[in-house]
């Protein structure tokens, strides 16, 4: 076979270019045909009715289009999503689950580098790091003097919500500076120590911090408004490292706003890449753009997982690591 003929290999479907898609393409290529449906001036909708009987797996960002019903019905013979994310809100899984569509995601890839990002976070805004640093930077040191008190991170009660992979990469990481923790998920976990809440709203209450590392879900959407983060009270700090819309961002932002609550580490935003204007003042509030997850360590992981999932997909081999959609 000639080195650019790619007709005996498998086909995989991609509908976006990503940076992801671009440093994973020479290794992929090697074995797949990545068939890339930004190549093609036909609309998305011929392009897939004109590949529709040879595409058997779809390659998906996390950060690309959302992998719809409608678009499923394009794919007779898709069999496989890969996505590179952790997070699958934007994948529809019934349909996926009605179309005997298997689904595998990053699984624990990210674990560690977005677990490091929330802490992070945690600490910037209670010792004000990025703040100090704009107030040096400005030349207000000279002239002001010395800049106001932050807060000791050892002591801190930390609730965690989603105590998975990442959650508890979480809070090994915050036991290890002397923080208590306590947790709400799905279900309790029996072989953890920490303090369980059924109720998200209690756990705020009872907690210095929120820490939301849980996934986008039905369930999840806005579960942290303007009841919980009262409960959080005027000294309570809220992270997000898990996706924009389970926190209501209007309200929060009025908390933020109006001195409700103390402050804010978010990497993730409603209507990313939008971010409230009226955060951009707070020196209480820490922004970062969505990169908890970039690594180049991380990023070579995933090649491998993505690469290994599709290999096993083709091979009638099990998933490496084949999501849940019950």
């Amino acid at each position: 076979m000639a080195d650019d003929d790619h007709s005996e290999l498998p086909t995989v479907l991609v509908l976006r270019r990503c940076p992801f898609i671009a440093l994973l393409e020479p290794k992929c290529s090697q074995k797949f045909n990545l068939l890339k449906a930004w190549d093609s001036p036909l609309p998305q909708d011929q392009f897939l009715t004109t590949h529709a009987r040879s595409v058997q797996a779809l390659l998906s960002s996390g950060n690309g289009p959302p992998i719809t019903a409608q678009i499923l019905q394009f794919l007779p013979s898709l069999k496989l999503v890969v996505t590179n994310s952790t997070g699958l809100d934007h994948v529809d899984l019934a349909e996926c689950r009605r179309r005997g569509i298997a689904v595998a995601n990053a699984a624990k890839v990210f674990a560690e580098d977005v677990a490091d990002t929330a802490v992070g976070l945690f600490i910037d805004v209670m010792r004000k790091v990025s703040a100090s640093n704009r107030y040096v930077r400005g030349g207000l040191w000279a002239c002001r003097g010395d800049y106001p008190l932050g807060s000791k991170i050892g002591g801190k009660k930390v609730g965690i919500v989603g105590l998975g992979s990442i959650g508890l990469e979480v809070a090994m990481r915050l036991e290890a500076f002397g923080c208590s923790v306590s947790y709400n998920s799905r279900s309790k976990k029996p072989s953890l120590s920490y303090q369980f809440y059924s109720n998200v709203c209690e756990l705020a209450a009872d907690s210095d911090a929120l820490i939301i590392c849980c996934g986008l879900t039905e369930e999840t959407h806005h579960m942290i408004n303007k009841e919980v983060l009262s409960a959080l009270g005027r000294e309570g700090v809220i992270v997000n490292v898990g996706r924009g819309a389970i926190i209501d961002e209007k309200e929060m932002v009025e908390c933020l706003v109006g001195g409700e609550i103390g402050g804010a580490g978010l990497d993730v935003f409603e209507n990313e890449p939008n971010v409230p204007k009226e955060l951009f003042s707070l020196d209480n509030v820490v922004l970062s753009p969505h990169q908890a997850i970039v690594t180049h360590e991380a990023f070579v992981d995933l090649g491998e997982l993505v690469t290994g999932n599709l290999e096993a997909f083709f091979s009638n081999k099990p998933l490496l690591s084949p999501a849940v959609i019950n």
